[in-house]
């Protein structure tokens, strides 16, 4: 089914994150795993170690063998990785985890073995090491001694310590026994000698011993491990097997994150399969399927090269891959119904070993289909290897009997067929649609009609004679051809009005998306102008209170302290002018820079405007919405003339209050007058109502600039003010 289904470069890279090697499938309960593989999805976790197969290991502890210490590390190998997973204390997968309880025998042993799976934490075991390292210590140092001999220097290939047979030894020339008695170990591919000098025998020697003594203190050891294991090799059989498990599911979880993949869980209640944005592993350019069927029998016929059989392939693809939770590049609102089998008659059975027609294949292939249930059921080219005639009546009932237990996807040239089996209510069509101006298949495909196979024209595009395929379409009976016409027009037209609802479903959505966009921005609008309105009054009336015991003020100092902490109140107030979006649809006249245009089209922050004839993209943002003048005929306003008002103002004698109120009032008539300048006498007695003045007129919008009086005019205690 793998090889069937173009999916064996998936499998192979699934199973190459896997910590053993095993099958594809999951071990338990569905749901269950399901449930597990959402949960791993959100975790962090370093992967498992790489573990050999322990059954037979189990067996040999089972019939009282004693295990190596290699093969007892597999097991610890297990046992750590499980301690590690109960150590990250995930709340969500206790149910599980907590199952897991490791003997305390077993985890001592664990201690006894470094990362390497080397013993450690036995004093005799450490002793020999460091004998044996010792020993091999003076070999060492004694062949550096035969390295810088005068007498072997002649015999000598190079200066360096080789390895040959796990021992260490010199690489010399042939005639070194004349004055050297060694060993010979083997030969280099030059032809020179490895060697070990007997000399150092004795320590080899010793060497050797202590690796002896070591092994059987290692054997104890481990046939004591063994023991100890046997006690346990019912909770050795359940952890291998939880192993198993949890490493079919981090591989799924770890290639679903590596390549941002969807897990979908198949359907056990509905019928309907609908798949969004699908693409099969084997595909690297892949065009998304979209495709909802809900009937027993999909029939999908069309253009030569079309994609028919990938379409095929996709949802047979698409239900394995969900059946056996394997990870899919689908989007998560997908749905799968749950297939008992998948069985997919693709290949054709026709060869020298099989002995046999094709034709008899296909039919040897639904023999076995008739007594089984909720199959998914996948036939490419049905027709194939007999009589098309023929094949349409004897396959027509053939489909119509298996669909009452099972589904069916089916790919065929032949429209008597198609025709036959579209009149069953529970029997689907969709068409290839081919593109007829780039004279090519399109990958896509619209319900309810058959397809044309467009033999000729693919013919054509392959460069076959245009003589021949005129030829060829002379002998095609014209009520054939006239039915293909039909079956493409049909095809066409309903392509065409699919693109237009299409269409106007998503212009419907965007138009939706605004009024909402709008209403919410209008919202939060009005919010934010009573929150500035609000602030501005607090603002305000502060700056006015301010004002007033500034006036009330005892002495100019405070005085003069209030007025400016009311300056720096007014000064900090900021109308924010709230940027309005900009809206434009289609038809609306913009200008852009000094030229006025139409807008005829609209894509994202971008406009297709036509100005003079020529049709340019211009960002929104750089339009405006145009108004053509409205010409307005001009109106007469007769304004008042203003009374006649002096240039100068006496506030001689006036108390502060007064002299600030009467100022204001004068100012406004002044400005009304026409005025540029005036004269303000304040006088100059103790301060206060030049200081008062002062204050005022450098804060008052209507002052541009002000000044002391010449001398001979008033001096310090009058004030000339440019309006």
């Amino acid at each position: 089914m793998v090889n069937k289904l173009d999916l064996k470069d998936y499998i192979e890279k699934l199973k190459s994150l896997f910590a053993r090697e095993k099958e594809y499938f999951l071990i338990g309960d569905i749901r269950k795993n399901f449930e597990y593989l959402n949960k791993l999805s959100n975790k962090d976790f370093k992967s498992p170690p790489l573990v050999k197969n322990l059954d037979k290991e189990i067996m040999h502890l089972k019939k009282f063998g004693v295990l190596s210490h290699f093969q007892i590390f597999e097991f610890i190998k297990i046992v750590n990785y499980f301690k590690y997973l109960k150590s990250r204390n995930w709340s969500d997968l206790s149910e599980w985890f907590d199952k897991i309880k490791i003997p305390d025998e077993i985890e001592k042993i664990a201690k006894h073995y470094n990362e390497k799976g080397e013993i450690i934490g036995f004093e005799e075991i450490d002793n020999i090491n460091l004998a044996i390292k010792e020993k091999k210590s003076e070999i060492r140092q004694n062949l550096y001694k035969y390295l810088n001999s005068r007498k072997l220097e002649t015999f000598l290939v190079d200066r360096q310590i080789h390895l040959q047979a796990g021992e260490e030894c010199l690489l010399v020339r042939g005639g070194f026994n004349s004055v050297l008695d060694a060993e010979i170990l083997g030969r280099s591919s030059s032809g020179y000698f490895y060697v070990f000098p007997r000399g150092i025998e004795k320590l080899k020697k010793r060497v050797d011993e202590l690796e002896s003594i070591k092994e059987e203190k290692l054997y104890e050891i481990a046939k004591k491990f063994s023991e100890i294991l046997r006690k346990w090799v019912k909770f050795l059989e359940f952890i291998n097997i939880e192993f198993d498990k949890f490493d079919s599911l981090q591989a799924r979880v770890f290639m679903a994150k590596n390549e941002n993949l969807e897990f979908i869980m198949p359907d056990f209640k509905l019928k309907k399969m609908y798949l969004r944005d699908f693409c099969h592993p084997a595909l690297k350019e892949c065009k998304p399927i979209n495709l909802e069927w809900d009937k027993q029998v999909l029939i999908i016929t069309g253009v030569n090269a079309g994609g028919k059989t990938m379409l095929l392939k996709s949802i047979l693809s698409a239900a394995f891959m969900s059946k056996y939770l394997l990870p899919m590049k689908i989007r998560e609102n997908s749905i799968i119904p749950n297939f008992k089998e998948i069985k997919a008659i693709i290949d054709d059975p026709q060869n020298v070993k099989n002995d046999i027609s094709t034709f008899a294949g296909r039919i040897r292939e639904f023999k076995d289909i008739f007594n089984k249930e909720n199959l998914l059921i996948g036939v490419d080219e049905i027709e194939l290897g007999t009589d098309a005639n023929e094949a349409a009546s004897l396959f027509k009932v053939i489909i119509e009997e298996i669909m009452k237990k099972n589904r069916v996807v089916i790919t065929t040239h032949h429209k008597r067929l198609a025709s036959l089996l579209a009149q069953n209510e529970e029997v689907e069509l969709l068409a290839a649609v081919y593109d007829e101006k780039q004279q090519r298949p399109t990958f896509e495909f619209i319900k309810g009609t058959i397809g044309k196979s467009y033999a000729f024209e693919t013919a054509k595009r392959y460069g076959i004679p245009l003589n021949i395929i005129q030829k060829a379409k002379k002998e095609y009976s014209q009520d054939l051809e006239k039915l293909d016409l039909l079956i493409e027009k049909t095809a066409n037209l309903e392509f065409i009005q699919k693109q237009k609802i299409k269409e106007l479903e998503e212009e419907l959505e965007n138009v939706k998306l605004l009024k909402e966009t709008l209403k919410r921005e209008k919202e939060e609008f009005n919010e934010k102008i009573e929150k500035e309105k609000n602030k501005l009054l607090k603002e305000y009336n502060e700056a006015i209170r301010l004002a007033k015991e500034a006036i009330k003020a005892k002495n100019t100092k405070e005085a003069h302290r209030k007025l400016n902490e009311a300056h720096k109140i007014r000064s900090k107030i900021n109308i924010q002018k709230e940027e309005i979006k900009k809206e434009f649809k289609i038809g609306d006249k913009v200008k852009y820079n000094n030229s006025i245009g139409e807008i005829i089209d609209i894509k994202g922050k971008n406009a297709l405007v036509d100005i003079d004839g020529k049709k340019l993209w211009i960002p929104k943002s750089s339009l405006s919405h145009y108004l053509a003048p409205i010409k307005k005929e001009k109106i007469k306003i007769n304004k008042p003339k203003p009374k006649q008002i002096d240039v100068k103002l006496d506030l001689h004698g006036l108390r502060l209050e007064e002299a600030l109120e009467k100022t204001e009032e004068y100012l406004n008539k002044a400005a009304l007058a026409g005025l540029d300048e005036v004269w303000i006498y304040h006088g100059m007695g103790k301060g206060i109502l030049a200081k008062g003045i002062t204050e005022l007129l450098k804060n008052h919008p209507l002052v541009k600039s002000f000044s002391d009086a010449p001398h001979h005019m008033g001096g310090y205690g009058a004030k000339i003010v440019k309006l």
